[in-house]
């Protein structure tokens, strides 16, 4: 069954235009990768799957669990399920990451028509997601992402992830900046929460991420369209001859 469903999306961002048709669909259970050179619009894409409002959508849809999400705003479509993964992750001093994620949680929940998640219950939920990326309950007790090096903010992010538990979790170059050691935890969380039923973008300028996430599908996003889409074997491709061989496809 089809999860997400794109097509022919255009967006631009001060009269410039970035993405020029995009089409793409993802069935539920399916990991794929998007990648390609910087400025060609991959977090242009993975921003307006999730709602962000910095660009201007000129043409295109978007479906996802085969509904119209155009038109809804970026707290609706994370209380549907979409996960954001940012790059560069955001720090929020003062505030603890437990109670960062019950209100995260409690505000799915009530979007859905549900109670607030009883204490012990999220206490629980916390300590079996801890587990799934390596957190430590120091790190779990400071404030969001607040002096964290990038390998700390990526496992948090991770953890965030699986409490959350997304339909749709949207990973923007997690890889960014990250030694091996934490590639391995953060790569070995996304594929503790893979499961029948939740799909994962993940997007990469690296084929290395893909030994540790294996894609389904990889698609190569070049200025502003998909212009090949293919099985892992296409990021070794990429790796071995770049990306200016794809002009012109």
């Amino acid at each position: 069954m089809s999860l997400l469903e794109i097509k022919n999306l255009h967006a631009s961002i001060n009269g410039k235009e970035i993405l020029k048709g995009v089409d793409l669909k993802i069935n539920k259970g399916e990991v794929h990768a998007i990648m390609g050179p910087n400025g060609n619009g991959k977090s242009t894409l993975a921003s307006i799957i999730a709602g962000k409002e910095t660009f201007d959508v000129t043409q295109g849809e978007i479906f996802y669990n085969e509904k119209n999400i155009m038109d809804l705003p970026i707290e609706a479509r994370a209380a549907e399920g979409i996960f954001l993964g940012f790059q560069y992750p955001v720090e929020i001093p003062g505030v603890s990451i437990a109670n960062f994620m019950k209100t995260a949680i409690n505000e799915q929940r009530k979007y859905k028509g549900l109670d607030p998640m009883p204490a012990k219950e999220f206490l629980q939920l916390m300590e079996e997601k801890k587990k799934v990326v390596e957190m430590t309950a120091k790190l779990a007790n400071r404030s969001v992402n607040e002096g964290f090096s990038g390998g700390e903010k990526k496992k948090n992010e991770i953890f965030q992830m699986a409490m959350l538990n997304p339909t749709l979790a949207i990973l923007d170059e997690t890889d960014s900046g990250l030694d091996i050691d934490a590639l391995r935890i953060v790569a070995s969380g996304v594929n503790a929460l893979r499961s029948p039923e939740n799909s994962t973008i993940v997007i990469t300028h690296y084929q290395r991420l893909l030994d540790y996430i294996v894609p389904d599908f990889v698609h190569v996003l070049f200025e502003g369209r998909i212009v090949k889409s293919g099985t892992k074997e296409l990021a070794y491709e990429l790796e071995e001859k770049g990306y200016e061989w794809l002009r012109g496809l």
